[in-house]
């Protein structure tokens, strides 16, 4: 099992965390991105910037069991396929029961805005927001060391 960060969008402390958990359970962190973006971190794969690049790489470094974060519910939904975990920089698992909707409502939105609608961008991050990535990221991470009998 390794953590693996869609790096291009994800928060900081995200980052952090995850550098944190990856040490504590003696797991693989990799980190993508494009070129566009200076991360720290001892598996860094650095990639174009061609549109969907980093979502590409991601799948395929991604393997059973693996813990994917990313706010990109498209990305999500192809993880969970996989076999793999999805969890947002906000602490959302996702969820194979849940997904069809988020991704048909990306699409409504997508449309709305292609019509000259706005829509609000993202929150902005909250402590609060830490403590859930947190706590959903352990948990996955124990919940699949115990299957897998670690």
């Amino acid at each position: 099992m390794k953590i693996i960060v869609d790096a291009d969008a994800a928060p900081k402390n995200a980052l952090d965390i995850c550098r944190a958990a990856a040490a504590r359970y003696s797991l693989q962190l990799v980190t993508v991105a494009n070129f566009n973006h200076r991360i720290e971190s001892d598996r860094h794969v650095v990639v174009g910037d061609a549109p969907q690049e980093v979502d590409i790489r991601v799948i395929n470094l991604t393997g059973r069991k693996d813990i994917v974060v990313t706010q990109d519910w498209g990305l999500a939904a192809m993880i969970l396929g996989k076999g793999a975990f999805a969890l947002s920089p906000s602490g959302r698992v996702f969820q194979k029961d849940s997904i069809d909707f988020l991704l048909e409502e990306r699409e409504i939105k997508a449309r709305f805005r292609r019509s000259g609608g706005r829509t609000r961008g993202p929150k902005k991050r909250t402590a609060e927001d830490d403590r859930n990535f947190k706590k959903s990221l352990v948990r996955l991470i124990e919940s699949s060391l115990k299957t897998t009998g670690k």
